[in-house]
């Protein structure tokens, strides 16, 4: 067995005080933070960039997991490590040398991840899984937090699962948009082992018990 490892993403946390936002995060007892860089391009919102990694990394000993929702991530990647990002996820859909980049995070030292949109089919990532640490299932199409999860979401995680196992690999599988603790479950129960929650997180009255919840269901890996 394995635990459930929750990333609440600062997404929806406020603004003007993300340094609170993380000390909320580790209050929690969640582990991971998850950063949503978006460019205005790949999708149509625009967040923020490395000095916004940079600045966290001084606050929290968190694993940073950096989401690059950006057209040409490669332009990028060395900059973002260099700021403290712990694993840095791009997506399939903006670069089309992905092993390439896979293989350029992990030898800089950092978990290498790569994400899909909904309307990519996990068969379009199977070559290059080896050469990843963590598959990212957008369940919403991404660009803004408070969306509520696909359903078909929940096959892709599955499908993930099951090549897993069948191939012997050890990548995680992440999931992000739509997530509160009844699609956490399902999620869970699908295959997810990182479940990315924004808006559901930062409203929660019991952070704390969401998270110690969520992290102890777990599936047989």
């Amino acid at each position: 067995m394995k635990g459930t490892i929750v990333s609440p993403s600062i997404l929806a946390a406020d603004f003007a005080d993300f340094g609170n936002a993380v000390k909320e995060i580790e209050a929690a007892g969640a582990k991971w933070v998850h950063m949503d860089v978006m460019d205005g391009n790949f999708v149509p919102n625009i967040t923020f960039g490395p000095q916004l990694v940079r600045a966290l990394r001084k606050r929290t000993r968190a694993f940073l997991d950096v989401h690059l929702m950006i057209d040409s991530p490669n332009r990028f990647i060395e900059e973002f490590a260099g700021a403290g990002a712990d694993g840095i996820t791009f997506h399939l859909e903006a670069e089309l040398h992905s092993q390439r980049l896979l293989e350029l995070i992990r030898g800089l030292g950092k978990k290498a991840g790569i994400s899909i949109v909904p309307s990519t089919p996990v068969s379009a990532l199977e070559n290059i899984l080896p050469y990843a640490d963590l598959v990212l299932v957008m369940s919403v199409n991404p660009g803004f937090g408070g969306q509520k999860l696909i359903p078909e979401s929940y096959d892709k995680i599955k499908q993930l699962f099951d090549i897993r196992k069948n191939k012997g690999l050890d990548f995680l599988i992440s999931v992000d948009g739509g997530i509160n603790e009844s699609t956490g479950i399902t999620a869970i129960n699908a295959g997810a082992d990182v479940l990315v929650m924004g808006t559901d997180f930062f409203s929660s009255n019991d952070k704390k018990g969401l998270v110690e919840r969520l992290e102890k269901r777990s599936v047989i890996g």
